[in-house]
């Protein structure tokens, strides 16, 4: 595929020229420049900053009825999709998805969420309350109500590596939809592909609705942080990164949305239904190379089927395809730079280093000599104090641990900084419900329940602040009035 170029940023409705030029862009599966991103200033992120306040302020997006932004959302859906097949290729070559991924995750949820915040833009009507009388001395008459929701104003939308176009749509959709104006600003190292998805959207909404910016420092996420233009952030990355945005966000209170790291667990009981749990276990690896925030990789085993269950995996692992994401056949693609390889490499050290037993993968596929392969790897005989079952490794690595009882069970996956997601396997739906209801995190998928589009997603912990998803979105995006009067 030819490298593309992306020299300019959007301001206020316009096209403008990077300040500092391009950076590369590195396809993680050949080492080779897949592209070159805008590399702007911190001035330009201020800039558009401004330009998504003045849209908000004097611009007709906040004011148009809700029909109209679900309308023009849903064009902007349209638009994209029409698009859609030409992205393929450039979302391979910046992200490393396999195809299957890069084509029903990377591309196909992005239009499909725009549609559905057209619907979320509908779900906005004003709640009256119930009129009291006035019991106030010497005060007559009856009092009545209105609680109104109003968009929060500018939003600065952070979004991360692993999914860069779903998560860039699955912020701007419901913004846009609850009427706010938007600074997106991706994550360096796969810019491209949302660079994309903002010429689509910013040629159907007004002038400075939706704004551009990117850079491969970290001054250009910071100046939005800090920017008095900006009264929200939403951001999706790491749990570092977040508590940064915070800090710098805090002295004007702005509103966060945080949806950060996870170290979720998936818990087999010794009555699960192994045929499908050990495959959906394997996801950590076929899945994206393991670089989803809500991955199961922390692997919590029924005594009983401990070693049946690692058995299993340990034979499984090797015979996954690893290679080039084009290919056909492939199922672990890369991970999506050197840094991130690097990172994981250190993890795996720092477990066999603490006694963990390496059952299968670890290494550098040998008979890869370009791009950023790490093999399918399982850890086991992990201690729930092992760095590995404690920090968000963020590549294809399982780390899998042992329980005695369903209590024990319990108290290894909520003793954890993080609290995402959780899975669990078990042929008692009662006991399902049961330990479901007692683990510490957002979500809990049981028998491989699928995810829910309509569904609040959230952390506890280390995991985030806020919800959205579904109509829970409309909390995050919109402020709360009351209006009073008396007659």
């Amino acid at each position: 595929m030819e490298a593309r170029e992306f020299r300019d940023v959007l301001i206020g409705g316009r096209w403008v020229r990077a300040a500092h030029g391009t950076y590369p862009i590195v396809d993680p599966a050949t080492e080779e420049v897949a592209g070159h991103a805008p590399e702007c200033s911190v001035e330009q992120a201020r800039e558009a900053a401004g330009a998504a306040r003045q849209a908000f302020f004097s611009g007709p997006w906040p004011r148009l009825s809700a029909g109209e932004r679900a309308a023009l959302l849903e064009r902007a859906a349209d638009e994209f999709q029409r698009r859609a097949e030409s992205l393929v290729e450039l979302t391979i070559a910046e992200t490393g998805a396999v195809r299957a991924v890069a084509v029903s995750q990377q591309i196909g949820a992005v239009a499909i969420r725009l549609r559905k915040n057209a619907e979320l833009a509908r779900a906005l009507v004003d709640e009256a309350l119930p009129p009291r009388e006035l019991v106030a001395p010497g005060a007559k008459g009856i009092s009545s109500g209105l609680v109104v929701r109003e968009p929060v104003g500018v939003v600065a939308c952070i979004t991360p590596f692993n999914f860069p176009m779903t998560n860039c749509a699955g912020k701007i959709g419901p913004a846009l939809a609850c009427g706010n104006t938007v600074v997106v600003k991706p994550a360096p190292v796969d810019p491209l592909g949302v660079a994309e998805l903002c010429r689509v959207v910013a040629e159907v909404f007004p002038p400075g609705v939706v704004n551009f910016v990117c850079g491969s420092r970290p001054d250009v996420g910071a100046a939005l942080s800090e920017s008095g233009d900006v009264d929200m952030i939403s951001f999706t990355g790491s749990t570092q990164v977040g508590g940064v945005i915070q800090q710098k966000a805090a002295p004007r209170m702005k509103r966060a949305l945080m949806e950060l790291g996870g170290k979720s667990a998936n818990i087999l009981f010794a009555d699960a239904d192994l045929d499908r749990a050990v495959p959906h276990a394997m996801q950590v690896w076929t899945f994206h190379s393991g670089q989803i925030c809500i991955a199961g990789t922390r692997l919590l085993i029924e005594d009983s089927i401990y070693d049946e269950v690692v058995r299993r995996l340990a034979a499984a692992g090797p015979k996954l395809r690893i290679g080039d994401p084009r290919e056909a056949g492939v199922v672990v693609g890369p991970v999506v730079s050197a840094g991130q390889r690097e990172r994981i490499e250190r993890f795996i050290a720092r477990g066999v280093e603490e006694g963990a037993v390496l059952a299968c993968g670890g290494r550098r596929p040998p008979h890869l000599d370009r791009g950023f392969y790490v093999e399918p790897t399982l850890f086991t005989e992990v201690r729930n104090d092992m760095t590995i079952a404690r920090e968000e490794i963020f590549g294809p690595v399982i780390t899998a641990l042992r329980f005695r009882d369903e209590d024990e069970a319990i108290a290894i996956a909520n003793d954890s900084d993080y609290g995402l997601y959780g899975y669990l396997w078990t042929g008692d739906t009662a006991r399902g419900l049961r330990v479901a209801r007692a683990l510490r995190t957002g979500t809990v998928q049981i028998n491989g329940a699928p995810m829910n589009a309509d569904a609040p997603f959230g952390g506890y912990k280390l995991s985030g602040i806020g919800r959205d998803g579904g109509r829970y979105a409309i909390d995050a995006y919109t402020e709360l009035k009351y209006i009073g009067w008396t007659a």
